[in-house]
């Protein structure tokens, strides 16, 4: 037996044989400008920092289905809260539509290049998948899909593109489709694109999951939800009471109510980060780069003199973290997150010191 095996004596073959999701790194040894992980610059609702711990009963169990949450989120898209999931992040809510969905007989579809963890959770729970390639510049053709297939997941705006289909496209997909689940992962949503909330209660077949974590600045909290109609939300609350009741915590759901009631600050911080984003691009082509139409809060770039690693590093090297895949397909590009005025300008000032362009 080798050292692996005998390190690995007591694993399940889940455990052997899974691939875990690479996420971000998050630098620990010295201060860098965080351009890495798609996280909010400004910070979340000034409402969610005057809330105390001594109101939330800390001594208690977090209510189970986040009733308050869900009523705030319901009543503020007129819905019922039998019509909202609310989970520990997007990440978990995603995942238990994976688990609740698809099994080997309703394979989950997707395209090669989008959010990476969604092969991670077709393998977790054993789930079949059909993957669909995107076009040579990332774009989105819904008619490549397998046509025989189980649930259609999309994140829209797409990771780690940026590209967004507009809701007709994906309206006219589900009308043709009746009997076909459509997941869309808006995570990005509030930063340009169009959302498909107005059309839960149209389409039986459309679940809609979003975050916290990135237009209200709350990843820290790990907070995520879905609308979908009830019949849809109750197959992801049996997935999620045969895992643990209590995923999100009393501080969670706290910090959600007053940030979710608080639009007025979610749409200032967007418009805010929707400016810099387009003022980053026209900066970036003068440059020299190629990229995608974004409408998250990120850039998805390439430039063609110079590789997507030798870039990475060299940024590193001058203190700014952006986001480098090692997948063949993916590596001569670059995600940036679209941070604060003053750090964009930074990041084109170190990109111009690289280049070698006197200023």
């Amino acid at each position: 037996m080798s050292a692996m095996d005998s390190q690995m004596k007591f694993w399940s073959s889940s455990a052997r044989n899974a691939v875990p999701y690479t996420p971000g790194e998050q630098p620990k040894d010295r201060k860098f400008i965080k351009l890495n992980t798609n996280e909010n610059p400004y910070g979340p609702s000034p409402r969610v920092l005057q809330l105390s711990t001594q109101d939330l009963h800390m001594n208690l169990y977090p209510e189970p289905t986040a009733y308050g949450l869900r009523k705030v989120i319901a009543e503020m898209n007129s819905f019922s809260p039998e019509e909202i999931f609310v989970g520990n992040g997007s990440d978990e809510v995603l995942a238990f539509a994976f688990g609740a969905f698809g099994d080997e007989d309703h394979p989950f579809s997707f395209p090669d290049i989008t959010y990476s963890f969604y092969p991670v959770w077709s393998d977790f729970y054993h789930v079949s998948k059909q993957i669909f390639p995107l076009g040579e510049d990332f774009s989105f053709d819904l008619t490549l899909a397998p046509e025989d297939g189980g649930p259609l997941v999309i994140a829209n705006p797409n990771a780690p593109t940026g590209i967004a289909l507009p809701s007709e496209v994906l309206v006219n997909y589900l009308e043709a489709h009746p009997d076909r689940l459509m997941i869309v992962d808006e995570a990005y949503v509030d930063f340009g694109a169009e959302s498909m909330v107005p059309y839960i209660r149209k389409f039986p077949n459309l679940l809609v999951v979003q975050t916290f974590s990135k237009s209200r600045a709350l990843a820290g909290a790990r907070l995520g939800f879905a609308f979908g109609q009830a019949q849809l939300i109750e197959a992801m609350n049996r997935i999620k009471d045969s895992f643990n009741s209590y995923t999100v915590s009393a501080f969670s759901q706290a910090a959600g109510i007053v940030s979710y009631q608080d639009s007025d600050y979610l749409a200032e911080t967007s418009s805010r980060i929707i400016a810099t984003r387009e003022r980053a691009k026209a900066a970036l082509k003068e440059l020299g780069f190629a990229m995608t139409d974004s409408m998250a809060n990120f850039l998805w770039v390439t430039h063609p003199q110079e590789s997507g690693q030798f870039l990475y590093e060299a940024l590193r090297e001058r203190g700014i973290l952006v986001r480098h895949f090692s997948n063949p397909a993916l590596t001569e590009y670059l995600r940036i997150t679209v941070g604060t005025d003053d750090e964009m300008d930074e990041l084109i000032c170190q990109l111009k010191n690289i280049r070698g362009i006197n200023q």
